[in-house]
């Protein structure tokens, strides 16, 4: 009796969470203040010390056990031709009121908090073409200069000669330089690692996660090498508490070309360039023909590898996870979903109009 007692109310209590949640996302400063900036950098240390020096992925069991579990009920239920269907049924949302729980109060609540740019001190504001190209054009005068130390060769191609496990070392000496002028991104305790489901991810379109029940940063380690150490610094900003894609994607840009190696800084630069010349592309097609020719060759066979790599692992799934993925983010006040991504465009503007000044 108490056990269907404790059942009832913990899938009452969903409803609450759910209320309460979107109460509590109308108020960016006090979820800055008091969680991002209060209990959650204790939440995420204590997650990165109890499972950082496992060598796996402890997230990636955990949600494979989970799909397993979930699985199985619907398997069971459908055998057993729906009978004891409400019992059943609390006991699943019980389960998701559960989950719901540490989802948000683990690391979730991120998604409300104040923007980046805000927090680093950056004006932002919308952007015109001549800014973006401006931008732009200062990115592949950069990106220029570090392949053709690396390359030695404008027409060859960069290998990033690292291990896994070298670039997620490497990626915390980029984190100590950026540290130095943002102190609210002082990374300790380091939790990356290879994930377990790196060939699924890669079937579904993704570089890398976070779990956040256990704090895991998660690299697919199939993707080109070339993107790894910005995917990893991606990752490592989500574990600081900065959910919001855009935002994570500088910091990864932030923390990649801070890094004194020449690998990194080649990444972050590689993943501006390719999110700004696609803004360039949706606003002037023209233009963005026109900048591609004065990337070194060698940069362009890159994207070019890179491209034909994802290529290969195209399925009828992957739109349907990355719809699915596109509602979640909408769910959690990204309002543009999966385009999400694409707005570190403006961070990236305001960061060189920031240097000029």
């Amino acid at each position: 009796m108490k056990h269907k007692k404790t059942t009832i109310y913990l899938s009452l209590f969903l409803g609450i969470q759910i209320l309460f949640v979107q109460f509590i996302s109308n108020y960016p400063n006090f979820i800055e203040r008091y969680y991002s900036n209060g209990i959650y950098p204790y939440i995420s240390a204590f997650f990165r010390v109890i499972f950082g020096w496992i060598p796996f992925s402890i997230g990636d069991l955990f949600l494979a056990i989970g799909v397993f579990l979930l699985l199985r009920f619907f398997f069971r239920l459908i055998k057993s031709r729906f009978k004891n269907l409400i019992p059943k049924l609390l006991h699943l949302t019980a389960f998701i009121s559960v989950l719901y729980f540490c989802f948000y109060f683990f690391w979730g609540f991120n998604y409300f908090r104040e923007p980046l740019g805000k927090n680093l001190g950056f004006k932002q504001a919308n952007y015109t073409t001549e800014q973006l190209t401006v931008v732009t054009e200062k990115i592949i005068l950069n990106f220029n200069t570090i392949h053709r130390k690396l390359a030695k060769n404008d027409s060859l191609q960069v290998h990033t000669p690292y291990t896994q496990k070298e670039i997620y070392t490497k990626a915390l000496d980029g984190y100590a330089t950026i540290s130095k002028t943002y102190p609210q991104l002082t990374y300790t305790r380091p939790s990356i690692k290879s994930s377990l489901m790196s060939l699924l991810q890669t079937y579904i379109g993704t570089a890398g996660y976070l779990n956040p029940l256990t704090g895991e940063a998660h690299i697919n380690d199939l993707i080109p090498k070339t993107g790894t150490p910005t995917t990893t610094c991606h990752e490592m900003a989500h574990q600081l508490g900065f959910a919001a894609e855009n935002e994570a994607n500088f910091i990864g840009f932030l923390a990649s070309v801070s890094n004194d190696d020449l690998y990194f800084q080649y990444s972050g630069y590689r993943m501006a360039f390719g999110y700004a010349i696609s803004e360039i592309r949706k606003r002037d097609p023209v233009l963005e023909k026109e900048l591609w020719k004065t990337v070194n060759r060698g940069i362009i066979k890159d994207f070019r590898s890179s491209a034909a790599f994802w290529r290969q692992y195209q399925n009828p799934i992957e739109p349907l996870v990355k719809k699915g993925y596109n509602s979640y983010l909408k769910a959690n006040k990204q309002s543009k979903g999966v385009q999400s991504y694409s707005y570190v465009v403006n961070l990236l503007i305001a960061y060189f109009q920031s240097k000029q000044q």
